[in-house]
């Protein structure tokens, strides 16, 4: 559980830095440089997100109850998910409406994902893991969407074939990771 723990810090805190030390965060950029900031901060993401899937793996080999989620559970976290990889998706085609619409899709669709695993995992590793990142995604979201209010920024739509892409490469690579992938990977099949 300390490698989890561990891992939830490091890159749970690297991906906090901007968002509560702004000031201290372009300090070392402008002290280090932008390329070996970014090495730094990657490394360290890096290490953190290896020791999450560690720690996770350990912790699942002698799980701690906290509650028993129903069977039908696994069915909803499946569909709560769909939406968190149409926003993930959002996050990367510049000028689609969704991105427009949220600010921050990738933000969203963490706490979409997190909800969605809570709901049907009940070990006390899972409400670390997956609340953990919720409460990440909740603070995160709002300071980001507060920063562009304050910024005054602007979002930028482009044509209709670019939400198209969002929505469909969003549903295949859901369903890709839902039907297969997840089985492979995780060792969980949602719907089998």
């Amino acid at each position: 559980m300390e490698a989890l723990i561990l891992g939830l810090l490091l890159f749970l805190g690297t991906h906090s830095i901007g968002l509560v030390a702004r000031p201290w965060r372009n300090h070392m950029v402008n002290r280090l440089g932008e390329t070996p900031w970014k090495l730094l901060y990657t490394v360290v993401s890096l290490v953190g997100f290896i020791l999450i899937i560690w720690g996770y793996g350990q912790a699942r080999a002698e799980p701690m109850w906290l509650w028993q989620s129903p069977v039908w559970t696994r069915h909803l976290a499946a569909l709560l998910t769909l939406p968190a990889f149409i926003l993930l998706v959002a996050a990367y085609v510049p000028g689609n409406r969704l991105k427009a619409r949220v600010g921050h899709p990738m933000v969203l669709g963490v706490k979409f994902w997190a909800i969605a695993h809570l709901i049907s995992n009940g070990t006390l590793a899972d409400l670390l893991l997956f609340g953990g990142f919720l409460g990440w995604a909740v603070v995160a979201f709002i300071v980001l969407r507060r920063r562009d209010r304050a910024d005054g920024k602007v979002p930028v739509v482009g044509g209709f074939s670019r939400d198209v892409i969002t929505w469909v490469v969003g549903l295949v690579a859901w369903a890709a990771f839902a039907l297969y992938l997840h089985g492979i990977l995780i060792g969980v099949r949602p719907f089998g």
